[in-house]
C-alpha cells in the first residue's frame, strides 16, 4: 500500500482460513490493514486462505504478530474490541482514521484479559437472543463498514 491504512483490523487467534480470507478481502475493499495474532488455526499459505481471498490477497497489506503484547507494541492507537457481551452498540462508538478494530477467534471470542483492559472501548453488534453469534467475517464487515461510514461520511466511494 502506498498510503497509511484508514483502519487496522486485528484477528486475535483466528481459526478458520475462509473467514480470514474474506476479512482480508474486506480490508482491501476499504484500504484497511489486516493484523493476525498467533497462534493461528491454519497455515498462512493454506489453500483455503488464498481461495477465500481470491486474487485480492496480493493487494492486501497484512502482518502476523506472535502474541497480543507484540501487537500492542507494533500497533499503538485506539482499539475497539468487539464482543457480544459489550454494553455499547458498535454504532455508538466514535471511530476515527487509524483506529484498530479487534475481533476474537471464532469459537471463544476475545479473552477476558483483553476485554477487561479495553472495557471502555468494547462494542457489540446487536442481534436477537436466538442467535448465539455472527460469523466472524460477517461481524468484521459490519464493524469495518460502520467505521468507514463514520470516518468518510459516506459508504458511496472509498477511493477518495
Amino acid at each position: 500500500m502506498e498510503y497509511e491504512p484508514v483502519l487496522h483490523v486485528v484477528l486475535h487467534q483466528p481459526e478458520i482460513p475462509q473467514n480470514t480470507g474474506n476479512i482480508g478481502r474486506t480490508c482491501v475493499a476499504v484500504g484497511a490493514k489486516l493484523w493476525l495474532v498467533r497462534p493461528l488455526g491454519f497455515r498462512i499459505d493454506a489453500k483455503q486462505l488464498r481461495r477465500a481471498g481470491l486474487d485480492y490477497w496480493r493487494h492486501l497489506e497484512w502482518e502476523v504478530v506472535e502474541h497480543w503484547d507484540a501487537l500492542t507494541e507494533r500497533l499503538p492507537g485506539r482499539r475497539w474490541c468487539f464482543s457480544k457481551s459489550a454494553p455499547r452498540s458498535h454504532t455508538h462508538a466514535d471511530y476515527a482514521r487509524g483506529d484498530v478494530l479487534v475481533f476474537g477467534c471464532e469459537t471463544a471470542g476475545l479473552p477476558e484479559s483483553i476485554l477487561r483492559t479495553h472495557g471502555g472501548s468494547t462494542v457489540r453488534i446487536p442481534m436477537r437472543n436466538a442467535a448465539r453469534s455472527l460469523n466472524l467475517s460477517s461481524a468484521a464487515a459490519i464493524g469495518v463498514y460502520e467505521a468507514m461510514r463514520q470516518i468518510t461520511g459516506t459508504t458511496d466511494d472509498f477511493n477518495t
